[in-house]
């Protein structure tokens, strides 16, 4: 069995995975469904290299809810509810994931979700459950004044389209958010 932790924000899990070692390496239990009561319909991962920073993306009319954990590396992993009628819109949740600590996070629909990778080599693993909807996808500034994240600010890479994404108050007023 894993053990789930619920956090301020209603739904958004922390699992604690299962590593079992020896001296050949390690078996490393990821998630399981029943666990969480979501299905996965589609599983990813990606690399990146140190103080690369992915975000904060999110689907608005197809809503992904996705269970993140790290194959390698260490990365601070970050959360903001854009759900209309949640009693914490607007807010946000992040949370230290790596090999080593064998913590997952499963944030449902309806969130806002990214990351920056903070060791020289990260492999994060996602399983998502709703597939990718290009048509739908958006970014909200990371550095939003109003999300209040605390980033580890250093030389952080990242695309052109996150760099350039709008505030959650531009976002609203554009109406790609109903708050």
């Amino acid at each position: 069995m894993f053990k789930v932790s619920k956090t301020n924000i209603k739904n958004l899990l922390i699992i604690d995975g299962k590593h079992h070692s020896d001296n050949r390496g390690y078996l490393r239990e990821l998630v399981s469904e029943k666990e969480i009561g979501s299905k996965f319909k589609f599983t990813i991962v990606s690399k990146s290299k140190k103080n690369v920073l992915r975000g904060l993306h999110f689907q608005n009319n197809k809503p992904q809810g996705k269970y993140i954990s790290i194959l390698k590396g260490k990365i601070l992993d970050v959360a903001v509810d854009l759900r209309k009628n949640s009693k914490t819109f607007g807010k946000n949740f992040s949370i230290i994931l790596s090999e080593k600590n064998c913590k997952g996070i499963f944030i449902p629909p309806g969130f806002a979700h990214g990351f920056q990778a903070l060791e020289k080599e990260n492999i994060v693993c996602y399983s998502c459950t709703e597939y990718r909807s290009i048509g739908n996808e958006h970014a909200l500034k990371y550095n939003d004044p109003q999300l209040k994240i605390k980033w580890f600010k250093k030389n952080l890479i990242m695309t052109k389209k996150d760099r350039n994404a709008k505030t959650l108050k531009e976002l609203i007023q554009n109406k790609i958010i109903k708050s």
